[in-house]
């Protein structure tokens, strides 16, 4: 099967493969960039931007760990356009977009900083985000794709951005609960077999084609180019993949994250709870022994990452700062890190280059 370009808005993408957002530092401009000139769509997470380059550019940390202060700091405007215009220098003026977590303290202005920082468009989940277009009312050329678990989900955003903005979605991502990081299901809902991707995906095809033929993206556990070639039998237009870009060269994230997840075997891969409000995948670490134990690092909110948190009130109930762990994570720092990834996590096995890795997934070469 030949793959086909696709177009988001008014962005072609060459290659129809999207690299999934993933904070805090494992796709910046290293790995967004890349994935970018190689013909496919690079995505930068503006989650944890403060954590950049050794805290260089918030402008308030605290403690010896030089933590961000408050959300202004660990969603930083200055290291997030210093993230795309390093991106930039990679792959010119090809698509870039930015993941914004619907979740995360101060969503719209961080997606007005996005798109002042030069993203082509914006990609949130993690929350049914029907305030989105309002958040990029000023940037009319910036696409929006929202995340989705359902067709009844993409069926009411639709109705309110057109009813609120007479705005329909540039593209839709459909995940499914195999996926890393936060879960569109709560916890036993993951596993049922009526959400899987393949189940969930159709439907939300043909509800995408009751709105004007809207593209959609199939997420979560897709691995292989057989994997691929299934998706878009079943209607997708194009497919984003996360994990598989933890183990590439380009990628941004610390290279303890990269061996952890190469270390990882099928059973160290659970559904954690999280501050969040929603369970999230990761590997079973040191971090969650300690949680059990009762002597992981003690939490207090510095950073305000999350809404739903509610400053701290969460995290203590769950038993880690998320903002914190993830920042461990991509310090390097394997005994306190908090290491997402999805539940074919375990199959990764190399490190190889992100133009290795494309070529594996669109020729068929990988059958791993």
């Amino acid at each position: 099967m030949s793959f086909k370009s696709f177009k988001i808005g008014k962005y072609t993408i060459e290659k129809p493969i999207i690299q999934g957002g993933m904070g805090v530092g494992i796709s910046w401009d290293k790995l967004a960039g890349t994935v970018s000139l190689e013909g496919g769509l690079g995505v930068i997470s503006a989650v944890g931007t403060g954590v950049y380059k050794n805290r260089a550019y918030a402008d308030k940390v605290v403690g010896k760990e030089h933590r961000p202060l408050d959300a202004i700091n660990f969603y930083s405007y200055k290291a997030l356009k210093k993230i795309f215009d390093n991106a930039r220098e990679i792959c010119g003026d090809k698509p870039l977009a930015c993941n914004v977590l619907y979740a995360q303290s101060e969503y719209n202005r961080v997606v007005e900083d996005a798109c002042k920082a030069g993203a082509d468009m914006i990609i949130t989940g993690a929350g049914l985000p029907l305030t989105m277009p309002e958040a990029t009312k000023d940037y009319p050329s910036v696409a929006l794709v929202p995340i989705v678990s359902t067709a009844k989900a993409l069926k009411i955003l639709c109705r309110r951005w057109e009813k609120t903005h007479n705005r329909l979605p540039d593209a839709v991502v459909v995940e499914g609960p195999l996926s890393g990081g936060h879960q569109g299901f709560k916890y036993d809902d993951c596993f049922k077999e009526e959400n899987q991707l393949e189940n969930i995906l159709p439907p939300v095809v043909q509800e995408a084609k009751n709105w004007g033929n809207i593209p959609v993206i199939a997420a979560g556990g897709i691995w292989t180019h057989e994997d691929i070639v299934k998706m878009l039998d079943l209607g997708a237009s194009a497919v984003q993949m996360g994990t598989r870009f933890i183990g590439t060269i380009e990628c941004d994230t610390s290279d303890v994250m990269k061996q952890v997840i190469i270390d990882a075997k099928e059973e160290d891969i659970k559904l954690f709870k999280s501050p969040v409000g929603y369970p999230a995948r990761g590997v079973k670490t040191q971090l969650h022994r300690d949680i059990e134990a009762g002597t992981a690092p003690k939490v207090a909110c510095i950073s305000n990452c999350v809404a739903p948190c509610n400053r701290g009130v969460e995290a203590k109930i769950v038993g880690y700062c998320i903002a914190d762990r993830l920042s461990d994570a991509y310090d390097g720092i394997k005994e306190s890190g908090l290491f997402f990834t999805g539940a074919n996590g375990y199959r990764l096995n190399e490190i190889i280059t992100v133009k290795e890795l494309m070529e594996k997934l669109m020729n068929g070469e990988d059958n791993s």
